[in-house]
C-alpha cells in the first residue's frame, strides 16, 4: 500500500494559548505546566464542525490525487472525539458529501489520536482482499471534544482537517505496521456528557500519577519493543531510518519520544506543535506530508511515525519513499 497523496485543512481564525478563556481558571501550577507544553497558538474556529474540517481536506486530497470522489474504492473516516449527534452516521454523510456513492463507507475509532493506525491497517487490508477495488480516503476532522482548549496537563487541541489518499502504487509506500493497546487505561482520561449541558462538558484524569508515571513508564517499555519488533521483522538498522515522526502532544512528549527511538524527530513536529497544538489523529500525516514538501525524504529513505495515546493505545509505521511497488 502506498500513500499517493495527503491534504489539510486549517482555519484562518488563531488563538493564542496565553489567552484562551480558561486560563483564568488555572492554578499557578497549571498554568506553569500550559506555558511549558511548547504550544503559542492554534488554529480554532468555533463556527467550523468536526464534518466542516474533513470535508473539507477530503475534498483537497481528492483534487491532489485527480480522482473524482465516484471512483474512490472505500472511504474510511476516523471519527471525531464528539459525534455531532447520536445514532446518524458522520460517516455516510461524509459520503454523500463527496458523492462517493461506490465507495465501502465507514468508521474507525476510539484509541485517541492513535485512531489513523486502525485507519491505515484497514485501507491495507481492503487493498490486498480485493483487487478490484480503487484508492482508499481517509478522513479525519480534529476539534476538542469539550468547549476547554486546555486538556491539563496533557496538550492544548487546535481544529484541523485531515486527509489521505491511499493506493497499490504511491511516492511513499506503507511497508509495516505495529499497534498495540492496553484496556486498563480506557477511562483515564473522560468526559461525562449525559447528566449536563455542552457548557459544563469537561475533561477529567481519573488517575495524575498514573498518567504521568505509570502509563509514562508503560508507553517507554511499549515503544522501545514496538521498535525492535519493527527493525528486527523488517531488517533495517537505526542509522538507516532517514526520519522520525510523533504526533505533537508537548515539548516534553517530543523529549520522551526521542529518549525512547533514541533519535531526533524531525525539526516539522516542533514547529507544528508550536503554531497548529494538538490535532488527533491528523498530527502524524501532517508531519509526514511535510517532511516531504521540505524536501527531508528523499527517493529511497526510511521514516517511522509514532503515536501514543493515554486510551491507551500505541503505533509505529515504517514507511519506504520513492518505491512505488505493489507493496501490501
Amino acid at each position: 500500500m502506498a500513500v499517493r497523496t495527503a491534504a489539510f485543512f486549517h482555519p484562518a481564525a488563531t488563538a493564542k494559548v496565553a489567552e484562551l478563556p480558561e486560563v483564568a481558571e488555572l492554578t499557578p501550577a497549571g498554568r506553569e505546566n500550559l506555558a511549558n507544553l511548547g504550544i503559542d497558538e492554534i488554529r480554532a474556529d468555533d463556527g467550523l464542525t468536526a464534518f466542516d474540517l474533513a470535508a473539507e481536506a477530503g475534498r483537497r486530497a481528492l483534487a491532489g490525487a485527480g480522482l473524482d470522489a465516484a471512483e474512490l474504492g472505500a472511504l474510511i473516516v476516523v471519527e471525531p472525539r464528539a459525534p455531532a449527534a447520536l445514532l446518524a452516521s458522520e460517516a455516510t454523510r461524509l459520503q454523500a458529501e463527496f458523492g462517493a456513492h461506490r465507495a465501502l463507507t465507514f468508521s474507525v475509532g476510539g484509541l485517541g489520536c492513535v485512531s489513523v493506525t486502525p485507519a491505515l491497517l484497514a485501507a491495507r487490508g481492503l487493498l490486498a482482499a480485493d483487487p478490484e477495488l480503487g484508492e482508499v480516503l481517509v478522513v479525519h476532522g480534529s476539534k476538542p471534544a469539550t468547549p476547554a482548549r486546555y486538556r491539563h496537563p496533557v496538550t492544548v487541541n487546535g481544529d484541523g482537517g485531515g486527509a489521505v489518499v491511499l493506493a497499490r502504487h504511491g511516492p511513499v509506500s506503507v511497508l509495516d505496521i505495529l499497534q498495540e493497546s492496553n484496556g486498563r487505561h480506557w477511562d483515564l482520561f473522560r468526559v461525562d456528557y449525559r447528566d449536563r449541558p455542552v457548557r459544563d462538558w469537561r475533561e477529567e484524569c481519573r488517575d495524575l500519577p498514573d498518567y504521568s508515571f505509570g502509563l509514562a513508564v508503560e508507553t517507554r517499555n511499549r515503544l522501545r519493543e514496538l521498535r525492535r519488533r519493527l527493525f528486527d521483522r523488517n531488517g533495517l538498522r537505526p542509522d538507516e531510518v532517514a526520519c522520525y515522526l510523533s504526533h505533537n502532544l508537548s515539548a516534553a512528549a517530543f523529549r520522551f519520544a526521542e529518549e525512547v527511538l533514541e533519535a531526533e524527530l524531525s525539526p516539522v513536529c516542533r514547529e507544528h506543535l508550536r503554531t497548529l497544538g494538538h490535532l488527533g489523529a491528523n498530527d502524524v500525516l501532517l508531519n509526514l506530508w511535510a517532511e516531504i514538501g521540505r524536501g527531508g525524504l528523499g527517493d529511497g529513505k526510511y521514516a517511522v511515525l509514532l503515536n501514543a495515546s493515554p486510551a491507551a493505545a500505541w503505533s509505529l509505521v515504517l514507511l519506504g519513499t520513492g518505491a512505488g511497488d505493489d507493496l501490501l
